[in-house]
């Protein structure tokens, strides 16, 4: 069990500054020694957790995914297990690796000690836990203004995503794997990392964040729309069976525009096309529940 850690709350979130004093509590209660640090910009938690690396034994960071993309790095080169907080709206990397939602849960998880080593998504040079996308999910990104989280939650989500659908149009781009090139003409292309994505769809039915591998795929429809008939295939990751949807496993893509687009790695903007995607087998320890398979 880990017996002192950072801790670093994005109070920033919808439910971040009203968790931070119960999360020092509840760490407190689980035997941890938690030293709380400040953190005003999420360009700066990953330097702030090497900074005090030699000072703990573990990161704790309290936030959404956003949040702990910030830290991927930090914890990588500080050498430091993660242990997650999920104090967000969508949480797909705590669902992705059965993380309990409540703060004492989660609380001990981390208390338990047990970890596990997860892969990490690069898309020019920046990291992804989830997913990194093209198109809707980056125009989303793109609106979902931390006012809209902060005051609406999930329901700020859904009131971007119609606007969003309202206005979308297909693009045009080109995609490149280990064995071919596809010119394709889509509403979205998104390359997933871990399990879930938006909320808890899945990014491919037999998807893990420890598979050494991406999953790709792209939305070639003519009308956003028909989205609708397909939503209960991307809860469940089943969407590559549509004649619309190409689906493709591979360790690296490329993907290039006519025009630059932006990319959204884990609900936020990091880059623009051409992107290049690839793959950092077992580089991140987290906490997680020990499986009890």
């Amino acid at each position: 069990m880990p017996r002192r850690a950072l801790l670093i709350v994005n109070a920033k979130s919808r439910s971040g500054a009203t968790q931070r004093d119960l999360a020092l509590e509840r760490l407190e209660a689980h035997g941890i020694e938690p030293i709380h640090v400040e953190c005003g910009r999420r360009e700066d938690l990953s330097p702030l957790i090497v900074q005090h690396a030699k000072d703990v034994e573990c990161a704790i960071v309290g936030g959404g995914d956003g949040t702990l993309n910030a830290a991927a790095f930090g914890v990588i080169e500080a050498g430091l297990p993660l242990g997650i907080l999920p104090f967000g709206t969508a949480n797909d990397l705590a669902r992705t690796l059965d993380i309990p939602f409540d703060l004492d849960g989660a609380a001990q998880v981390i208390a338990g000690g047990h970890t596990r080593k997860i892969d990490l998504g690069i898309v020019n040079g920046e990291p992804f836990f989830n997913v990194a996308s093209i198109g809707l999910s980056a125009e989303l990104a793109q609106q979902l203004t931390r006012d809209i989280k902060r005051r609406y939650g999930r329901l700020g989500y859904a009131l971007v995503a119609l606007k969003v659908l309202a206005q979308a149009r297909p693009f045009r781009a080109t995609i490149y794997s280990e064995n071919e090139a596809a010119r394709v003409r889509t509403l979205q292309i998104a390359v997933g990392n871990g399990r879930f994505y938006g909320g808890g769809n899945a990014v491919e039915k037999d998807a893990t964040i420890d598979d050494h591998h991406l999953d790709l795929y792209s939305l070639e429809l003519d009308r956003a729309w028909k989205l609708a008939l397909m939503a209960r295939s991307f809860r469940h990751g089943r969407h590559g069976a549509w004649n619309e949807v190409r689906a493709v496993r591979a360790k690296e893509f490329d993907i290039r525009t006519r025009k630059p687009k932006p990319v959204n790695a884990d609900g936020e903007i990091v880059t623009q096309t051409p992107a290049h995607f690839s793959i950092q087998p077992a580089a991140v320890t987290v906490f997680a529940p020990k499986d009890e398979a």
